[in-house]
Parts: structure tokens; C-alpha cells; sequence
């Protein structure tokens, strides 16, 4: 009997989707409208808004909203028409690349029009069937799904524990014999900061790795771009180990609030992928409002370390105040901040609490479950930018303070 396959998948919507028919709109799919910042309009209330991936506030500075006005005006949405191969490369998408390397520490970079597709593409074009890959057991989603394009071409992977470093090895020993009987080589996969621990890759620890073995590195560092090192170029720089990472990856929806990424690597590794990655061949190439609109937010970062030095500021207050007042936030060293609710709750008991915080205190946060993190442990992400302010700090502690007091009385268990 062949079954159907739009029955097959409305009767099953996915461990998220599950929650679709009741979560749409408000816990997933949100609508929050008005200019972006600290406080925006959802459901028609205005919120305290920590859920942007805004970190420097530049989405609304004056000079890249004139920048990104003009860029528009002038050239459209369309040009250049065609993928970069083709008919879509430009001088100011080479300069924009250049600009990048230079920032990150890399010979050459390589612009990509989209972060997710770029990187997994990349990581398909870099290795085949007789190399083998070893990946941090909490990787994007992204890194995930560019391993599984290499294990679809009969590659072989592993997995080492989060951040563990004898984990790491014992995995590497396990990749070297492999490699070695394949003839292949091995390719080492991590982040620079975890979106949603807020953890640090140990990248000062892994470039120590290979003294003792023969890898390549490729780091995302999508949300440590803009926000740590002493420039601001990211973690690779945080820990001095640029020279270790063989593949500097970021998309620049996070510190650069817009759409897009790059690769940055050695100046023949980057012609190697301008070739053969598919998702840029076949794809078209970024627009040229990105491309400038790019150029100016990348100028502003070097030339007002204000920007990062407000954000630090937001955020050694929140992380601070949440451990001051008994809140796990696990270890993160970055300004991703999550508060960890751990307990028997269900998840009507957590919506209950999110409703309240968002309709009676006017906090608006994300929510997020399993299988994004364990079952038993729910995650409220906070992502503090420049913007926001001391005193937003302080009225947040006080709301989750109230929540958590509710939380652990059972107010928010559903009645019977």
C-alpha cells in the first residue's frame, strides 16, 4: 500500500509542530511589530524586548539606515541579477571580502548570500567520502545538517561531548586511524560561541590539539562576531588562536542585524570554494543593498567600540543579576543569556508563566523546549544589546523574581 504523503505528514507535525495548533502566533511565529529595539508591540501590548539578534543595536543606527535607504534607491533588490560565478560579482562584493578577511585575521573570504545554506555547503565542498569529520555534540543545527551532507556521500563522523576536550581527543585518535587507512584527512567542527548555552568554544584548547594531531578547524562563529575579542572580529581573537582556525565562518544576522555570511580562510582555500560550493554556483549572489549596507555596519563596528563596550555593560549587569538572585545560567562567558528552569513542569505550566510575563509584566523573552534542549529543562533566552538599558536590567530581575516565586508555588499549574 503506498501511502500518502501530505497525510502522512499533517498526522505528523514533528516534536515542535506537535504544539502548533495552540503555540502558533504566540509561543512560535510571533508577530512583534514597530521599530526594532528594547520595546516593540505584540498582541497589541508594548514589551520589553529581549529576543532580538540585535546585539550592537545597529539595526536602527541613523547612518545605516541612511546607508541601507540609499543602497536601495539606487541599484534595487535585483542587482546584480545572477549567482556570483555567473553574472553577480562585483568590485564592492570583492571589497566587502576583503574588508572581512582583514577583520577576522584570514588571508581571504568568500561573501555568501545566506549563512545556513553557506556554511553546510561549505562543509560539503571541503571534505568527501575518504575524510572524516569530527563535530562538538551541540553544533548549529546548520553544522549538523552539513555533516549529514557528508555522511550522504559515505563519510564517516564523530561526535565528541560538549566542549570536552578528552572527549575530543579520544574521538581524534579514533579519526586519525581512520583517515589513515582511507587516506583521508580529518576535519574538526565547533563553535565559537553556543547560541544557546551562551558557552565558549574552547578553541584555545583545540588549536593546543593540533601540536598532536593532523586536522583542519572550521569554527562558526556567528554569535561572537561583532561581540567578543578586543576588536570585536570574535572568539578566535578572544582566545589569540586565529592562526589555528583554518575556516572562519559568520552570518551576520546576529551582531550585523541583517541578511547574509562569509567564509574566511587562506587565499587558495577560498578560491577552492568560490568553485565548488554549491549553494553559491547556484544560487544568486547577495544583493547589492546587503553588500554596501554590509560595508558600513562592518565600518561602524571598528570605528565605535562604544557599541560592544555598551552591550558588555547590559550584559555583565543581567548575568550578574540573575546569579545574584539564584537563577542558573549555566556557564556562559558570552552575551547569549539563558535562565535554566529545571523541574517536573509541564509544559502547560510553562505557558501558563510565559503568558504571564508577557500580558501582565510585559517581558518578552523566548521560550524553548524539547528537543532543542533536554527533555525536563525549559530555556528562557535573553539576548541583551547596546540598546537596552540599566534600568530595563533591573525591572527584568524583578519580573523573573516574581515569576519564580510563582513558578515554585504552582500558580501557574493548570486548574483542574
Amino acid at each position: 500500500m503506498v501511502q500518502d504523503i501530505f497525510e502522512k505528514v499533517v498526522n505528523n507535525l514533528g516534536p515542535i509542530g506537535s504544539h502548533a495548533y495552540y503555540s502558533h502566533h504566540y509561543y512560535s511565529f510571533p508577530k512583534l511589530t514597530g521599530d526594532l529595539g528594547p520595546y516593540m508591540e505584540f498582541n497589541g501590548q508594548r514589551m520589553l524586548n529581549w529576543s532580538l539578534n540585535n546585539y550592537l543595536g545597529i539595526a536602527t543606527h541613523p547612518e545605516v539606515r541612511e546607508t541601507d535607504a540609499a543602497a536601495a534607491a539606487e541599484f534595487g533588490l535585483a542587482y546584480p541579477m545572477g549567482a556570483r560565478m555567473m553574472t553577480g560579482n562585483t568590485d564592492l562584493h570583492e571589497e566587502f571580502e576583503r574588508q572581512l578577511a582583514e577583520f577576522v585575521g584570514q588571508e581571504d573570504a568568500f561573501l555568501l548570500n545566506y549563512g545556513y545554506q553557506g556554511v553546510m555547503s561549505a562543509i560539503e565542498a571541503m571534505v568527501d567520502a575518504k575524510d572524516v569529520i569530527v563535530y562538538d555534540a551541540e553544533s548549529h543545527a546548520c553544522l549538523i545538517d552539513g555533516v549529514r551532507l557528508h555522511r550522504a556521500k559515505g563519510g564517516k563522523t564523530y561526535t565528541f561531548k560538549h566542549n570536552d576536550m578528552d572527549s575530543l581527543e579520544k574521538n581524534l585518535i579514533r579519526a586519525t586511524k581512520l583517515a589513515e587507512e582511507q587516506n583521508g584527512g580529518i576535519m574538526v567542527i565547533t563553535e565559537g560561541v553556543f547560541g544557546m548555552s551562551g558557552a565558549v568554544g574552547s578553541l584555545d584548547k583545540i588549536a593546543e590539539l593540533k601540536k598532536k594531531y593532523n586536522f583542519r578547524l572550521l569554527v562558526d562563529d556567528a554569535h561572537g562576531f561583532g561581540t567578543m575579542g578586543e576588536t570585536g572580529s570574535g572568539v578566535p581573537e578572544y582566545f589569540g588562536v586565529q592562526d589555528a582556525v583554518d575556516l572562519h565562518f559568520s552570518t551576520f544576522a546576529k551582531s550585523m542585524a541583517m541578511i547574509g555570511a562569509f567564509i574566511a580562510a587562506k587565499k587558495d582555500i577560498i578560491m577552492y570554494l568560490k568553485y565548488n560550493m554549491r549553494s553559491q554556483t547556484y544560487a544568486k549572489a547577495l544583493p547589492m543593498p546587503f553588500v554596501i549596507g554590509g560595508m558600513k555596519r562592518l565600518e561602524i563596528i571598528k570605528r565605535q567600540p562604544e557599541l560592544k563596550e555598551n552591550l558588555w555593560k547590559i550584559v555583565h549587569a543581567l548575568q550578574s543579576g540573575f546569579r545574584a538572585r539564584g537563577f542558573d545560567i549555566g556557564n556562559t562567558e558570552s552575551p547569549v543569556t539563558p535562565v535554566f528552569l529545571q523541574g517536573d513542569y509541564d509544559l502547560p505550566t510553562v505557558t501558563n508563566l510565559i503568558r504571564d510575563m508577557r500580558e501582565n509584566m510585559g517581558v518578552f523573552c523566548s521560550i524553548i523546549v524539547y528537543p532543542v534542549v533536554p527533555k525536563g529543562v525549559i530555556l528562557l533566552r535573553i539576548i541583551p544589546t547596546a540598546a537596552h538599558t540599566l534600568e530595563d536590567v533591573e525591572y527584568t530581575m524583578n519580573c523573573f523574581e516574581k515569576v519564580n516565586e510563582k513558578l515554585k508555588s504552582g500558580a501557574y499549574k493548570p486548574q483542574a
